[in-house]
């Protein structure tokens, strides 16, 4: 057994979570002292408008952040001066038995969850209750609290915060510690699987669905029955939509395909962007190899930065100088030199999102403290401001994008527009756009990268032709 089997064959650490975040918030209170309690409401069980099946349930991360929970409907309880933390499950409802089976019985959820004692529902309102009653200077921390359950506290003289909680837990999870290291590297183990697969359907796919298909059957083969987002299956000039969705068009006559897909694994997220050759012989025309090697170069770029108090804006500008080299290597910008480029922003037309954000439970993950009021086109639309942190998980995803909505107003533009020769730029919009992402650690004097699928060109020109993976063993 590997190191990362053995960690996640532990229980998910959520009571270090609690202590974690009541440290937190004693930082910032000083009414949360030992006699306070966190108490945290779990996604409820909704049902489709106008219909009896429920709505695909997704927990609330708080709740798992600190519980290791994902079932509907539950509750859970902190107690700061035992270090108590009590998970409340729904009772056993004989009638759902007959449909759904026996539920998680308490017994088994304290085999299974990093609790102290795990109690029905329909004792949380006396527990809570009993809480208040013991201590009058005891303080809640909540969140959307039953109706039932805040009665029975608004009958005592204790105190209630709904403010800190969620920001407080929201700083907690910038920074990870080795379970959910292990959860997102598990997560990017199944990614790379996919990624591949992908990668060696490509000959026979004849639309964007059909690699969609691929990606998602095989991460249901791998264990994981959800994608951390909807996945990004842009072919041709789709790619230049940050954002593309549709993933439904036909791949005749493309170069190529940028896709953004990512695993969940036990609710936590990879987002890894890889871009693929589409014409016959699986390999790169001119035009795709050429953005191609230069992301490749900006995000090595800007790797190479990456460590524990840096800030993320060296990392994006480093990212964005060497897009402007490689725009001027190539004659699509002419008339400037890097510097000059660079103070008119013309790279934000070839550039025009952040280099990353953080990733953990979300894909877009909490913190960063994004300003998305700057007035610098350059740092806008960054997700990440100031010094990264050790131990944050972050994405690194550079990408050049010929997009004609927002290259069109740089053209007109009397200034900007010299520095962009439109008779090159006319051999790249066939690109679309190059985004290659993967998802690493921060160390203390670098990073580690958890994201294996493969970006080198030769290694995915050789999967497409039928190879094998650097390092596969196929039997």
């Amino acid at each position: 057994m590997d190191q990362q089997d053995s960690i996640l064959k532990g229980k998910y650490p959520a009571k270090a979570h609690c202590a974690k975040v009541a440290s937190y918030l004693q930082t910032k209170s000083a009414n949360a002292a030992g006699k306070a309690v966190i108490y945290l409401e779990g996604q409820k069980t909704i049902l489709i408008e106008d219909n009896d099946e429920p709505r695909p349930f997704r927990q609330r991360r708080p709740f798992f952040y600190l519980s290791g929970c994902s079932l509907p409907d539950c509750h859970l309880v902190y107690e700061f001066s035992s270090s108590t933390l009590t998970l409340f499950i729904p009772d056993l409802d004989p009638d759902s038995v007959i449909w759904s089976g026996l539920p998680l019985m308490p017994a088994e959820a304290l085999r299974i969850y990093d609790i102290d004692n795990c109690l029905p529902n329909s004792n949380l309102a006396a527990h809570l209750s009993s809480l208040a009653q013991k201590d009058s200077d005891i303080r809640f921390y909540l969140k959307d609290i039953p109706r039932d359950a805040l009665l029975s506290i608004a009958e005592t003289t204790v105190s209630t915060d709904a403010k800190l909680l969620h920001p407080a837990i929201d700083e907690c999870r910038v920074t990870k510690d080795a379970y959910e290291v292990a959860l997102i590297r598990q997560a990017n183990t199944i990614s790379t699987a996919a990624h591949t697969a992908v990668l060696r359907a490509l000959p026979t796919a004849r639309n964007e669905q059909d690699l969609e298909a691929v990606f998602t059957a095989s991460c249901i083969s791998h264990g994981a029955k959800h994608q951390a987002y909807h996945g990004i299956f842009g072919s041709g000039e789709n790619a230049a939509t940050l954002h593309y969705q549709h993933n439904n068009q036909p791949l005749s006559s493309r170069a190529n395909i940028l896709v953004d897909a990512g695993a969940e694994w036990n609710c936590y997220c990879s987002d890894v962007t890889r871009t693929m050759p589409l014409r016959s012989g699986g390999t790169f025309d001119p035009a795709t190899r050429a953005i191609y090697t230069l992301v490749l170069r900006m995000q090595s770029a800007a790797l190479a930065l990456l460590k524990a108090g840096v800030h993320w804006e060296t990392l994006h500008l480093r990212a964005h100088e060497v897009a402007v080299q490689g725009l001027l290597d190539l004659g699509i910008l002419r008339h400037g030199t890097v510097e000059q480029l660079m103070r008119e922003r013309i790279s934000v037309a070839f550039f025009p999102h952040g280099l990353g954000h953080h990733l953990g439970m979300d894909t877009h993950d909490t913190g960063g403290n994004p300003d998305y009021g700057d007035r610098d086109a350059l740092f806008r639309f960054l997700r990440i401001r100031g010094p990264v942190a050790e131990g944050a998980v972050v994405t690194v995803e550079p990408g050049v994008y010929f997009c004609r909505f927002i290259l069109e107003p740089f053209l007109r533009d009397g200034i900007k527009g010299r520095f962009i020769d439109e008779g090159v730029l006319e051999g790249f919009w066939g690109v679309g756009g190059v985004r290659i992402e993967d998802d690493v650690l921060v160390t203390k004097d670098g990073y580690e990268n958890l994201t294996t699928a493969p970006k080198g060109i030769e290694e995915m020109e050789r999967i497409i032709a039928g190879g094998s993976l650097d390092g596969e063993d196929r039997g």
